[in-house]
């Protein structure tokens, strides 16, 4: 839904920035302005401040910014329009009404929410009755005690066909409220209705309000067709738009910057028996990209607890595949298995908190267990066989949209590359363990620069492709810098992109394979244009008979001379223009960083 910016300003107007966040960060005045520890992280010197006269918050320790509708956002996890709402009501604010079919719609959701509430509270009061007495026993000895039976609102479905409808239809719900809500079944042969859940341990599922919007119930019959059962796709409720837990673990969450994720309800509530509270799961199905979405509203990275066995692995899998293509930069997953044969109710049982945060201090980034996927999958013993593992691992990584990530992947991956197929290769030297030649280097810089400035801003990235195309070991050893290089659009970017290609898919390139696949791409013109500047300027690391060690040692100097004129300051000018937008002290920051990296050595 839209606001309007009145609706909006008249929200802050009436709400002060300072009331907000003072229910979480202790604040103390300090003239027109209120300070504080941040409630972002961790620290002892205050650096986050409130001000009502210009409604912000600023935390100077992690550069968050905004109103009071973002601090909500930001330390509760809440929606927009979910922050609106809340702070419109404490404010006295009226909304504005939606279209009459959406307030139709959001009426008619209202009251089946009401019914699902009323027929939680019943499943309750049936837990505690002489028929709940197997339920109580089962849950006992799973040591789920009455106050957590309570904080989670667990509940039992009695056998008998019809007591749940009975109940609610006496309160004025029609047959076609309950069918809507998902909590009875009318058969195809025109019989009357009957509950959906009977004889089953009942779990609420509420939605990021805390709401009731669903139920999950586990049978105690073992010959049961299906051991757990949820509520199906209704109005309310989207098995993989939720999480089971969201509205209770988003505090805890936020307060940790740990979130846990299990595969059921009961993994949900032992660990909490343990203390470990921010913990969801999701319903049923493999995690969806909406419901990684919901994780990182609390979390950056969320840890994936899975049980120790085949289809907790095979589910850690689905995850890497459903993640991939959603990575963004300070977001992803991490994977924590569990011993074989243990689930996380198990693991808290027999090893209380200690156990877990034990599991939990091992998690895998998503990197990690995607390498040792791909690894595992079939044996690397074969030309042919490593080839198809590179190949998949590329394939894999292309599917990430966002730039950066990646980018950084692909370096990764590439590093793990040579590690494994050459480990008694040095990786990562530098012209900085290489003093003998670095005064030659120097003399290269100084007159590569001079060639730059006479020949226009073409010749230096062309120089620095001459270098690579006569002495191809170069990729061998400074990949990254190389592929960080800035290219001007057009000939040179389609080179410079077809020789990272190259050395991505074949490992101790000479001068001759490398001209041979630039060949077959048809860029023998543009090799002959790249050769012929280098002649012109005649640089000894363009030479294919100089020493590597001086070639080489020369190639950084001028490659890292390229990276402070050229990637540096085009990140300068963006800085700049950040800086314009909105003037927030991290943007500040951002420029003089860069700046300084500008000047140092140069």
């Amino acid at each position: 839904m839209a606001f309007s910016p009145h609706i909006l300003d008249d929200i802050k107007n009436r709400v002060s920035v300072s009331s907000v966040v003072g229910r979480r960060v202790k604040l103390q005045r300090r003239g027109r302005e209120y300070v504080g520890l941040s409630p972002f992280k961790a620290e002892k010197t205050p650096s986050f401040t409130v001000n009502d006269d210009k409604q912000f918050y600023h935390c100077f320790a992690t550069g968050k910014h905004g109103s009071i509708f973002d601090f909500l956002i930001e330390t509760e996890g809440v929606s927009f329009p979910e922050a609106v709402e809340r702070l419109a009501s404490e404010a006295g604010v009226s909304l504005p009404a939606h279209d009459p079919q959406a307030a139709q719609k959001a009426e008619r959701r209202r009251g089946l929410s009401d019914w699902m509430a009323l027929a939680g509270q019943w499943f309750e009061q049936q837990l505690r009755t002489r028929q709940g007495t197997e339920a109580s026993d089962y849950l006992r000895r799973r040591t789920v005690q009455d106050e957590l039976c309570q904080r989670f609102g667990v509940g039992y479905a009695p056998k008998e066909r019809t007591g749940l409808r009975n109940f609610l239809t006496q309160k004025g719900a029609t047959e076609q409220d309950l069918l809507a809500a998902g909590l009875i079944i009318k058969p195809d042969d025109g019989g009357p209705a009957y509950d959906r859940f009977r004889d089953r341990i009942m779990f609420p599922i509420h939605d990021a309000r805390g709401r009731v919007i669903a139920f999950g119930g586990r049978a105690l019959d073992p010959n049961a067709p299906a051991k757990y059962l949820n509520s199906p796709e209704t109005e309310l409720f989207h098995k993989g738009d939720n999480l089971y837990n969201f509205h209770r673990a988003r505090q805890s969450a936020f307060d940790t910057n740990q979130l846990l994720v299990v595969e059921g309800y009961m993994d949900v509530i032992g660990l909490a028996r343990v203390g470990l509270t921010a913990a969801v799961a999701p319903l049923g199905t493999a995690i969806t990209e909406q419901q990684i979405a919901l994780l990182w509203r609390l979390t950056a990275e969320p840890i994936l607890c899975l049980d120790g066995d085949e289809a907790g692995l095979r589910a850690a899998y689905r995850a890497i595949d459903r993640c991939l293509p959603i990575l963004k930069p300070g977001f992803s997953l991490r994977f924590a298995l569990l011993p074989r044969g243990k689930d996380p109710d198990d693991l808290a049982r027999d090893e209380g908190l200690d156990g877990v945060q034990r599991v939990i201090e091992k998690a895998m980034s998503l990197v990690d267990l995607l390498w040792e996927r791909e690894k595992e999958r079939v044996a690397l013993d074969t030309p042919e066989r490593l080839a198809d593992f590179k190949q998949r691992l590329r394939q894999l990584i292309s599917q990430i949209r966002d730039r950066d990530v990646r980018e950084l992947y692909g370096q990764d991956i590439k590093r793990r590359l040579d590690a494994l197929f050459e480990p008694s290769k040095p990786r990562g030297q530098t012209y900085d363990r290489r003093q003998a030649p670095r005064a030659k280097a120097r003399m290269e810089t100084k007159r590569s620069t001079t060639a730059s400035a006479a020949s226009g801003l073409s010749a230096r990235p062309m120089l620095l492709l001459a270098g690579v195309l006569a002495h191809p070991k170069l990729l061998e050893r400074h990949y990254d810098s190389f592929e960080r290089l800035d290219m001007p659009e057009g000939h040179l970017a389609a080179v410079h992109a077809a020789i990272l290609d190259a050395a991505s898919m074949h490992d101790g390139l000479d001068r001759s394979a490398l001209k041979g696949h630039l060949n077959k791409l048809a860029m023998d013109r543009d090799l002959a244009q790249i050769e012929a500047m280098a002649k012109a300027h005649g640089l000894a690391f363009t030479h294919p008979e100089a020493e590597f060690d001086t070639a080489e040692a020369a190639w950084l100097e001028v490659a890292e001379l390229h990276y402070k004129l050229v990637t540096l300051e085009r990140e300068k000018s963006e800085a700049m223009n950040d800086l314009a937008a909105d003037g927030q002290a991290d943007k500040f920051d951002r420029l003089v960083a860069i700046t300084q990296q500008q000047l140092s050595d140069l």
